[in-house]
């Protein structure tokens, strides 16, 4: 077999499975796991799957910058923020991440909403402003400036200040396995401060991220209350995780 076939073979064993074992697949494309780790090499330094201990699993398409994401999957973002929107009940007090589904979710909520919102955002505290009734807190800090959140201790030590009852959680993977994964770590430790700030954690995840992994682990999937997602329920990752108990709100 043609390394060109071995590779082709992988990237659809990744799409179709969510990940690649090393071993497995040599043994049955009959080639060696040097051969394989060889390939997955390549494909991780083209940008097509992400290396991990063993094999591989797909790679975010959400971990480019803030203005490019804001170009992907624009409806599936759109479906997923009006059905987190119904989570958001009159008077309560929200955190809200930062990220393109945080900010299309300003946009589902009812121009009438009365609620407090806290976010790391500016930009989706921004756009908050045309919701009269919604008071608005920012926590500050370091400006991260790929994602366009703060991060760092000082948000850290003003989050721990607040006791929200509903956080919306945004992440760049789901995966069975990998678990709710970011691009950066600091990013993924300030995400982790705010679920210890919330009642219940409900995740952001439009289909293009479900199946998908970035480097830094945020939380496990049984750790948030609900994961709300437009992919298709026979998704193989969307199964595997309602399998092991985690709720799925559909979008």
């Amino acid at each position: 077999m043609l390394a060109a076939e071995r590779r082709a073979v992988l990237l659809s064993h990744l799409q179709t499975t969510g990940k690649v074992v090393a071993k497995d697949v040599a043994a049955r494309l009959g080639v060696t796991e040097d051969m394989i780790r060889r390939d997955l090499r390549e494909l991780a330094a083209a940008g097509l799957c992400r290396r991990v201990y063993g094999g591989a699993l797909p790679v975010s398409a959400a971990t480019a910058d803030h203005a490019t994401r804001a170009t992907v999957a624009a409806d599936s973002k759109a479906r997923v923020a009006a059905a987190a929107a119904t989570l958001i009940r009159p008077g309560s007090t929200v955190l809200l991440d930062g990220g393109t589904t945080a900010l299309a979710v300003t946009a589902a909520l009812p121009p009438e909403l009365s609620a407090t919102i806290v976010t790391h955002s500016p930009t989706v505290a921004a756009a908050l402003v045309a919701h009269p009734a919604v008071d608005v807190y920012v926590l500050g800090g370091r400006l991260f400036k790929h994602s366009v959140v703060t991060c760092g201790a000082a948000t850290a030590e003003a989050a721990r200040g607040i006791s929200a009852d509903l956080f919306l959680l945004g992440v760049t993977g789901v995966h069975p396995e990998a678990g709710l994964t970011t691009g950066d770590v600091e990013e993924a430790a300030m995400k982790r401060v705010l679920a210890t700030r919330a009642a219940d954690t409900y995740v952001l995840a439009s289909s293009e991220k479900i199946g998908a992994a970035a480097p830094f682990t945020v939380l496990a999937p049984g750790e948030v209350s609900g994961i709300v997602t437009d992919a298709a329920p026979d998704h193989p990752t969307v199964r595997s995780l309602r399998d092991a108990g985690v709720t799925i709100v559909p979008a």
